[in-house]
């Protein structure tokens, strides 16, 4: 998931009969079905988390652009140039949904932008990976975006209805984006021997990271409870590893590469597979700011920020004198 540290309220969903008659009506929607839109009630905790949420997504979709937007003068052909720069435009675009549907929570760009450069807001840790080779560019595709889409697929479902909408749009997106990759490791593999090496060699370094995506094992993520009964998030952390796993592991056998994890195996009783422990260390050092690529990523989204304030005061003037004029023609 892209926003893999949202906290909610920290405390137990109440039952019906804890809450307020706003709030038992607010459930009973939820309950329903029935989407929760930006100018209804709802409770202070759930708009709360929401900020968190859509922002962190929205942040991960730009940073995420930063990995792969490097590669876009190095890719193999043309074709492969222009397919990555469909790719990176969609990123941009992907953010741009989530914040505008942030904002309808009351939250302004500008606070969340300034959130993220701060260090109060968070992006999700597998952007702070380097990408080294081609392959990764692969890896990235297959792995990170498939991950997101386990995810973002359930998030269709969510709740809120102007997250809910912006979801169903992108996630046809990142189903492109999912076989771009896989077509990439594809080539790879089917290639030389020297590509195939490539080809796993960036499988062995983004399996942890990507499974990481998900957030903290379900044991460790006190908040989830919350967010579930209010239908913000429809499955938990471990369940979307796992069908995540499941996924994979069978298109990268059809590759001929191997998952890097000694302890991976099928469990025939429960139907999937078995995995072994992933490095929290590792996740929440990355989170802290210690990852390989935090302080590169950061700083480009800094130097972003402050190359465009011209557009944006120009923009503002702007819009200040039209309403001058209508005013003045009233």
């Amino acid at each position: 998931m892209y926003a893999q540290m949202v906290k909610s309220t920290g405390e137990r969903p109440k039952t019906l009969d804890e809450m307020t008659p706003e709030e038992r009506a607010f459930q009973q929607r939820v309950d329903a079905d029935i989407k929760i839109e930006p100018k209804e009630w709802m409770p202070e905790g759930y708009r709360k988390t929401l900020v968190r949420q859509i922002s962190q997504h929205a942040h991960s979709e730009i940073v995420g652009q930063l990995p792969e937007g490097n590669w876009i003068t190095r890719a193999p052909t043309l074709d492969r140039k222009a397919i990555l720069i469909a790719k990176v435009q969609d990123e941009a675009g992907h953010g741009l949904y989530l914040y505008c549907a942030a904002e309808t929570l009351g939250v302004s760009r500008d606070e969340m932008t300034e959130q993220l450069l701060s260090g109060k807001a968070k992006y999700s840790s597998i952007f702070n990976y380097p990408t080294l080779t081609w392959a990764d560019i692969g890896a990235i595709g297959w792995l990170v975006d498939g991950a997101a889409i386990m995810n973002q697929v359930q998030l269709q479902k969510c709740s809120y209805g102007p997250y809910s909408r912006a979801m169903i749009r992108i996630c046809k997106e990142e189903s492109f984006h999912q076989r771009q990759g896989y077509d990439i490791m594809m080539k790879l593999c089917a290639g030389t021997a020297e590509q195939k090496e490539m080809a796993q060699d960036a499988l062995n370094r983004w399996w942890q990271p990507s499974l990481m995506m998900f957030g903290p094992s379900d044991k460790d993520s006190v908040h989830s409870a919350q967010s579930m009964a209010w239908k913000i998030k429809p499955m938990s952390n471990d369940e979307l590893r796992q069908k995540f796993v499941d996924q994979t592991v069978p298109q990268a056998e059809y590759l001929g590469l191997k998952i890097p994890d000694p302890d991976l195996k099928w469990n025939e009783g429960k139907k999937g597979y078995d995995f072994g422990e992933i490095d929290w260390n590792e996740f929440y050092e990355v989170l802290r700011g210690n990852g390989p690529c935090n302080k590169e990523r950061l700083d480009a989204r800094r130097k972003a920020w402050d190359d465009g304030a011209w557009f944006r005061d120009g923009l503002m003037a702007h819009a200040q004198k039209a309403k001058a004029r209508r005013l003045a023609a009233e």
